[in-house]
């Protein structure tokens, strides 16, 4: 179905089942929380549904980096992670805890997750802005204008076989490909 309004689904060419709505991807954790050692995370480490600390010194939100997809209202999803300086960090999780927040607060910081299926960014990472929602939605992250890859694709939207095609390698990723490393799954 391509039509505004409509329901988005596929038939899968991997596992030829038949999957409704709009797809997202997410991680649990930002991807510098697999650097501290599986022994110091209980201590080192705070770690929550939206927020993330690493050493009392690293900050880290979850957000929602929406891709429009021709055709759809709504947009395919990744649940990423970006990081803060420690002031941004604190006036977000005040922001963030407010039911009655208002949206348009903007803090700006670097992309902390790797997305599979597109080029490693390189050093230092792609530069990215956290827009506060209406509660209790996560915030909208906006990547910096470049030509990287998936930035123009945050910017012109993708097709519904792009969506397909990111669903099937992300649902039956090939052992080893797509840039996951061990327990950095999307969920």
């Amino acid at each position: 179905m391509n039509s505004i309004g409509e329901s988005f689904g596929f038939e899968c060419s991997t596992c030829g089942a038949y999957h409704v709505g709009m797809p997202s991807f997410g991680w649990d954790w930002p991807i510098q929380y697999l650097t501290v050692p599986e022994t110091e995370r209980h201590a080192r480490t705070e770690l929550g549904p939206d927020d993330c600390v690493i050493d009392g010194e690293w900050f880290f939100v979850r957000g929602c980096l929406d891709i429009p997809v021709v055709g759809h209202t709504e947009p395919f999803s990744w649940g990423a992670w970006v990081s803060l300086s420690r002031s941004s960090f604190e006036r977000y999780a005040e922001l963030h805890r407010d039911p009655s927040r208002e949206p348009g607060a903007r803090f700006l910081g670097w992309l902390s997750s790797v997305i599979p299926g597109y080029p490693d960014p390189g050093k230092p990472p792609l530069k990215a802005a956290i827009h506060v929602r209406p509660w209790p939605s996560r915030p909208c992250i906006e990547l910096e204008p470049t030509d990287y890859p998936l930035a123009v694709e945050q910017r012109e939207g993708i097709s519904s076989d792009r969506v397909r095609e990111i669903a099937e390698r992300v649902m039956h990723p090939a052992r080893g490909s797509d840039g996951f490393r061990d327990g950095d799954v999307p969920v």
